[in-house]
């Protein structure tokens, strides 16, 4: 849709950190850009990835040097923290040029008129990343809010040396998933192939973007919620089946019984991102060099699609008077070669650009994953295959909503699909009470 009607269509309310209020958007930035690229000119960056005054330290002694183009980086923290410091600092028009937001918080962004739309300045740059990521940023519209910046493409992650122990096969489909859970559970029944966690609502998220699942959508003027779609509820089915028959564990993530679970073989698999080596360094670390990664196990053999959990972009604000500059770094950021290598070194993150997922900074694997060389090889295609996915305005609220509702039928082995329609309604009634059209 275009951009203006979306910013018509939301006002959105940070409920996290604002309360009720709700910030409403005030037109296009189109209509009110003042360039200042004339001269030298000085931007300032707000973003958390360790290491990123180092990678805008070569932008400036480089390509910002010959164009005058100076960028200075302001460490902040992430999340709603974040996005709610952007919408305060904009509302008194002092924001920054240039911010790292979350995907799931550009609706948030540009709702309230703090994002620009750059599509006029990142021509030809759509190509250099997969479908489903360059989607995020453009919200369904022909408008341009971000440049990606770093993905979390999922994978399942599996000790190689116990399936081999109890000769267990790499499940390709969901099906065989669960047939291999309760066939070790057979094999031995104090050790669970993996657990389902209910804190952290990105992992179930991807799941369900995998599945096809479309959270927010629009219908006309108004926002239509699927979170209780038929992919959702199959998701939910699935894995609540496999919590109550007690085929996998039902504790949370990032845990020390967890991180015990994991190191001592008591769990033997992960369906996790390809962050997922640093994760395991920390919490696992004996079982160096005795875990692989495989592509997600999909819904039926004929497919091959994965479901993203994570990722960041770089976006322009719409208080930069400097517009086309801000733009331009972004870009450089994103997609120069230098760039990458230096976010990869610095800032440890997984490029969203697809050629530099093979590149000189992933030639060889994770530490961790020293036992698998071509691990990034393996991962570069399985980006490739990332489901689009669908934002809304209140995705904090569905969020903290999946953590009550599926964190209490984890707990219970209770019925999955009741929480995923508390999920649902309690969104609905989130977007009706902001003042929001919401479709039935």
């Amino acid at each position: 849709m275009p951009h203006t009607k979306l910013r018509r269509l939301v006002t959105i309310s940070v409920a996290v950190t604002l309360g009720a209020t709700a910030l409403a958007a005030c037109g296009s930035s189109d209509d009110s850009d003042s360039e200042a690229d004339s001269g030298p000119v000085s931007l300032t960056y707000w973003s958390w990835t360790p290491g990123m005054d180092k990678v805008a330290d070569l932008w400036n002694k480089g390509q910002g040097k010959k164009d005058q183009i100076t960028v200075t980086v302001k460490k902040q923290a992430s999340g709603d923290t974040l996005v709610t410091k952007i919408l305060t600092a904009h509302k008194a028009k002092k924001a920054p040029d240039l911010v790292q937001a979350e995907y799931q918080a550009l609706p948030t962004l540009v709702s309230n008129d703090a994002l620009a739309d750059i599509a006029g300045e990142v021509d030809g740059v759509k190509d250099k990343f997969a479908e489903g990521v360059w989607q995020q940023t453009t919200l369904g519209s022909d408008a341009v809010y971000a440049i990606p910046q770093d993905s979390g493409p999922m994978m399942f992650y599996y000790r190689e040396d116990l399936f081999k122990k109890y000769d267990l096969e790499v499940p390709q489909t969901w099906d065989e998933f669960a047939e291999t859970a309760r066939a070790l559970k057979k094999k031995s029944p104090d050790t669970d192939l993996t657990t389902f966690s209910a804190n952290d609502s990105g992992l179930f998220a991807g799941l369900a973007q995998q599945a096809g699942a479309k959270w927010w959508t629009t219908e006309g003027d108004q926002w239509k919620v699927g979170i209780d779609d038929a992919a959702s509820q199959k998701v939910a089915d699935f894995w609540g089946g496999l919590v109550k028959e007690g085929a996998v564990d039902n504790q949370p993530m990032y845990t020390p019984a967890w991180n015990k679970a994991l190191n001592t073989g008591k769990q033997i698999a992960w369906v996790s991102a390809v962050w997922a080596p640093g994760t395991l360094t920390t919490a696992a670390p004996d079982t160096k060099g005795k875990w692989a990664m495989a592509p997600l196990p999909q819904w039926s053999g004929s497919e091959n699609v994965t479901g993203s959990w994570g990722g960041s972009s770089t976006a322009v604000t719409t208080d930069s008077k400097n517009k086309s500059a801000a733009a331009k770094f972004a870009t450089w950021l994103n997609t120069d070669p230098e760039a990458l290598t230096a976010l990869a070194k610095e800032g440890g993150i997984y490029p969203a650009t697809t050629t530099a997922q093979t590149s000189g900074a992933f030639t060889e694997p994770p530490a961790f994953f020293s036992n698998q060389p071509d691990f990034y090889t393996k991962a570069s295609e399985i980006a490739k295959t990332t489901a689009p996915s669908a934002w809304g305005p209140n995705v904090n609220v569905a969020y903290t909503t999946f953590n009550d509702a599926f964190g209490s039928a984890a707990k219970n082995k209770s019925d999955f699909g009741a929480a995923l329609k508390t999920m649902q309604d309690d969104t609905v009634a989130d977007l009706k009470k902001q003042g929001f059209e919401v479709a039935e």
